[in-house]
């Protein structure tokens, strides 16, 4: 009797230390970073498409970033809404700076801004 209540006893200890650990690695996990990019205007089409949408996919390569959202299908509720937008997800704000400082993306980003009236941001998203 004596051996089976020890057992149980155990058994309810190691819950409880499993249950602290996992909570605690879940306190820890860091909040996804998310990059918004709104293209309100394309004012140079060919160049937009040359030198943005095809170069992207390399210049976030081995970056970290997913695409999440990456459209011109948009409907707007209020307001004029952008004529593309773009949703990058990232692990951390490190692997977002990390990306928008690479070399590849600042010509990217260069090339955008030359041929479109747009904005991009960053920001933290909830945790999961």
């Amino acid at each position: 009797m004596k051996k089976y209540l020890a057992l149980g006893i155990t058994l309810l200890t190691g819950i409880a230390i499993g249950a602290t650990a996992i909570e605690g690695l879940h306190a820890q996990a860091k909040p996804p970073t998310y990059v918004v990019i709104a293209i309100r205007k394309i004012n140079d089409a060919d160049g937009y498409k040359a030198n943005v949408i095809d170069k992207a996919p390399a210049a976030m390569a081995n970056s970290g970033a997913r695409f999440v959202v990456r459209t011109d299908k948009i409907t707007s509720f209020d307001g004029t809404p952008p004529q593309r937008f773009i949703l990058l997800a990232f692990d951390s704000p490190e692997q977002a700076q990390a990306w928008h400082s690479a070399p590849l993306q600042k010509d990217v980003d260069a090339a955008r801004m030359k041929t479109t009236d747009s904005l991009s941001f960053m920001v933290e998203g909830m945790p999961q």
